[in-house]
């Protein structure tokens, strides 16, 4: 049975563990082996269990690491600005000390897109390939624009968490937002590594976004996928803005597939 025919369950994510970086300490998983090492990036206010669904499918297909941000769960407070730099630099130091060795797969969901895009810029021969899943655009602006009250209720809504879980994380990167896209913008070209983009075929609620945004936003995402000139664009039919967690058998076959190009 393959990846895309399994049925939607949650998976046990393997033992949480602490690390002290130069900026602070940071938690995060790591399980699997094999080469290209795969590297999560969370949405804004999504700590670990966003990708539960995803193990322990994604094991298979190489070294997994996961992490929270500063300000998420057990990490530590953000040290100031969380600008895209410092969330680079301190990915950079905890794969470092964790023993997985470049070039890595990048994959990142909402927010944590706009860090891979960045990511892939900066380092690029660190990177064999990127997996952008509802990702965030820099030119998103009704995204970007959104203030906390809206995001928190959203988070709220789909991971029912509670506030205190996310809410110093998600100040911290709703605050340097505009930044991390200035960073994007200056930074070098996008690298011609194999690139899938996942969009959620499913409409969001219009409180979060109407029309012309939305096309704006579906407009954005056909973009993202021209960034490489080796890339795959895919709907998940029967999701909105978590396809790991609403389709994560199309996710997989995506990585999966990504995985063995980038190798």
């Amino acid at each position: 049975m393959g990846a895309r025919d399994k049925p939607f369950r949650l998976g046990d994510l393997p033992p949480v563990q602490r690390l002290q970086t130069r900026c602070g300490a940071l938690e995060y998983v790591i399980s699997g082996e094999g080469e290209p090492a795969i590297v999560l990036f969370n949405g804004a206010g999504v700590a670990l269990d966003g990708w539960r669904a995803l193990y322990p499918d994604i094991e298979s297909l190489g070294a997994v690491l996961a992490w929270n941000r500063f300000g998420m769960e057990g990490s530590d407070d953000p040290p100031g600005l969380q600008s895209g730099a410092v969330v680079i630099a301190s990915v950079r130091e905890l794969l470092s000390y964790a023993g997985l060795a470049p070039p890595f797969v990048l994959v990142g969901h909402s927010l944590g897109g706009l860090y891979a895009n960045l990511f892939a810029r900066l380092h690029p021969a660190e990177v064999a390939g990127v997996l952008l899943l509802e990702a965030t655009h820099p030119g998103d602006h009704d995204v970007l624009q959104m203030d906390e009250a809206q995001l928190t209720r959203a988070l709220r809504r789909v991971m029912a968490l509670p506030e205190w879980v996310f809410r110093d994380n998600l100040h911290a990167e709703v605050e340097a937002v505009g930044h991390v896209v200035k960073e994007v913008e200056g930074a070098g070209p996008f690298p011609p590594v194999p690139l899938a983009v996942i969009t959620g075929g499913a409409p969001p609620p219009k409180w979060i976004m109407e029309g012309e945004a939305l096309q704006a936003r579906l407009a954005h995402q056909r973009d993202l996928a021209r960034l490489s000139p080796h890339s795959e664009h895919v709907v998940a039919r029967r999701s909105g803005h978590f396809p790991q967690l609403s389709e994560p058998g199309v996710v997989l076959a995506t990585l999966e597939r990504l995985v063995r190009a980038a190798a």
